[in-house]
């Protein structure tokens, strides 16, 4: 039987950041899934270390299926996702960056909120908790979703583009903090895109395309999220969720050039995106 969800790991040289992953995985009060990894360290296999063996070893003891696949040559971040996403089966997936630590309930949730909402996409920002100290209201203001997650259209130079901003640093820690959010009272808020932890519905990802755009990209590029959420925005609506309860790991970027970014370079339509039954 297929899980609900498939979590999808993209992964270059982070051996110890992938184990702390693995590790917030193997805690999750929600169970239903299974965990396909991509490699793409040249040299050598980060996943065949002791620390990343354990927790796989957790994982399958939890009832989890876990696939690790190497994925070579490189040839982009969007490649990646979409190889990653041409593995899975199920209809729900989680693209979970490798240098995250996740609260308990975080799969948990997101999955209350998809099946809620029935929109595109539901992300919780990562947290970066050096930052904590560093308070910016000017970068804090948040909308909040009060009825259903609708379709909308964000683009750059308007004002929804400025909703990133508030997924700097600490800023959904301080917010959260500020209205005592709690998983009981958690609530979907207007995004530009969200980064690193995003649950998606696979049938309407499919039907936008993917990332099957990597090939219109060199392979030194970034921004591909950003891309596949503002094309899915604007046909099936997506969120974030707060409170986030996803910590960054904050170690360098693997992705060193980013000389070409995908949503200012690409159409930010949708190609023949075609209905997704209910």
């Amino acid at each position: 039987m297929r899980a609900a969800i498939d979590i999808l790991i993209p992964t270059y040289r982070r051996p110890a950041a992938l184990a702390v992953t693995l590790a917030g995985l193997c805690a999750q009060t929600y169970r239903d899934f299974r965990v396909i990894i991509s490699d793409q360290t040249e040299q050598d296999d980060p996943t065949a270390g002791a620390e990343v063996q354990t927790l796989i070893r957790v994982l399958e003891a939890h009832g989890h299926t876990v696939q690790v696949h190497k994925n070579l040559p490189r040839r982009g971040i969007a490649q990646q996702r979409q190889f990653l996403l041409e593995q899975s089966s199920a209809p729900y997936v989680l693209y979970l960056d490798n240098d995250l630590l996740l609260e308990p309930d975080i799969v948990g949730r997101l999955w209350d909120v998809m099946q809620r909402e029935q929109c595109g996409f539901v992300g919780c920002g990562p947290i970066g908790l050096s930052y904590r100290d560093d308070v910016r209201p000017h970068e804090q203001h948040i909308e909040f979703w009060d009825g259903p997650v609708q379709p909308e259209t964000v683009r750059p130079d308007t004002p929804q583009w400025e909703r990133y901003k508030l997924h700097n640093a600490a800023n959904l820690y301080h917010v959260q903090q500020q209205l005592g959010l709690t998983a009981a009272t958690q609530r979907p808020y207007r995004v530009a895109w969200v980064a690193a932890c995003v649950l998606y519905d696979a049938a309407k990802l499919h039907a936008i395309g993917g990332y099957q755009f990597w090939r219109d990209l060199p392979p030194d590029h970034s921004g591909e999220d950003v891309l596949v959420q503002v094309r899915l925005m604007a046909r099936y609506g997506g969120c974030g969720l707060l409170p986030s309860g996803v910590y960054h790991l904050e170690l360098p970027t693997t992705i060193e050039n980013r000389r070409v970014d995908a949503p200012t370079t690409l159409s930010l339509d949708a190609p023949h995106a075609r209905e997704v039954a209910r």
